[in-house]
């Protein structure tokens, strides 16, 4: 039995493409081509999928079927709200037209969430802020964000919306940029069905601990999807799970098993250089591996520790857990 479901973006197993390799890492792929790679990933289920979709010519019925018969499932759909149209923003666009373009492709999403069986439909305005000083009026955009947020969740009170927050990229700085921003976000627009998408990554990015911010969004209820990668913290590089922040992976780790985390864990990674179906299975292995070494760890040591503010006594703790026996007494 594995300790989690397991999930991805759809995107993992597409072309990735920088401001240096515009010509792509790879070939373009093709919806199909895309969920026959993520098929390929042993204990991997679930796939947060775009929309529009890679494939123009698919409508959500065709995916729907190319799902079920790779015995995959949808967890989420992404409106591309984020693309060059929308690149003075979606929801915050000075343009009306843009702004209700924007609306038009979250509803797109909605339809096809319906079709496909989605548990929530995410958005990630990543467009939404500005580049310099004195570009925008904070307020104003803070209010077309809430408002735009409030309407959608209001008209669809029976589907569960998500909001993936991130510091910056494409946007120099972007709106919802970390956790209490995005919760303050929520409690303003006064609605149930919104809640907050924690990509590990991204918290790292924003200079935050996930695991802080994780029980802090859990704390409010908010938390609707955990996703899990790594980076340097200066860019969301979606490396794979631990590359980086073995400890910090751990510690998000036992934080999910002490609220009983029960839905997939997502996996957002952009593996440019790596075979994508080797790198998701590593994150999928990586996390069996240090979710087994969390059964070793003892929770009531560990909590005496945590009240004496003993950090070395947590890392004794770590490492005894991680290398399966007392090598630190």
């Amino acid at each position: 039995m594995t300790a989690f479901e397991y999930g991805t973006g759809i995107w993992a197993f597409g072309q990735f493409v920088d401001r240096y390799a515009g010509d792509g890492y790879g070939p373009p792929r093709s919806t199909e081509e895309m969920l026959d790679a993520a098929a390929q990933v042993q204990g991997l289920t679930y796939l947060d999928i775009n929309v529009p979709f890679a494939t123009d010519s698919l409508n959500a019925h065709d995916v729907k079927t190319m799902l079920d018969d790779r015995g995959l499932k949808c967890r989420a759909t992404t409106p591309h709200i984020y693309m060059r149209e929308y690149s003075r923003g979606a929801f915050t666009n000075p343009d009306s037209e843009l702004r209700l373009r924007t609306r038009n492709r979250v509803e797109e999403a909605v339809e096809a969430a319906a079709v496909l069986d989605a548990g929530y439909v995410k958005f990630w305005p990543g467009q939404d802020g500005y580049d310099y000083p004195g570009q925008v009026d904070y307020e104003q955009i803070w209010g077309y964000t809430v408002n735009a947020m409030r309407e959608i969740c209001e008209k669809h009170s029976d589907v569960q919306f998500a909001i993936e927050y991130k510091p910056k990229e494409p946007r120099v700085r972007m709106t919802l940029a970390n956790a209490p921003k995005t919760l303050l976000a929520i409690q303003e627009t006064g609605v149930d069905n919104l809640g907050i998408v924690m990509d590990f990554g991204h918290s790292l990015m924003a200079g935050e601990s996930p695991t802080e911010s994780l029980l802090m969004i859990n704390r409010y209820e908010k938390l609707v999807s955990a996703e899990l990668n790594d980076n340097w913290r200066d860019w969301d590089d979606d490396l794979p799970v631990a590359s980086v922040h073995l400890f910090e992976t751990m510690e998000y780790l036992l934080a999910l098993r002490s609220i009983e985390w029960k839905d997939p864990l997502l996996l957002d990674q952009f593996p440019f250089r790596e075979n994508p179906v080797a790198a998701v299975a590593r994150s999928i292995e990586t996390i069996e591996m240090l979710s087994e070494a969390c059964t070793r760890v003892d929770g009531v040591e560990l909590a005496e520790a945590q009240s004496r503010q003993d950090a070395l006594t947590v890392q004794r703790i770590y490492w005894n857990a991680l290398l399966g026996s007392p090598r630190f007494p």
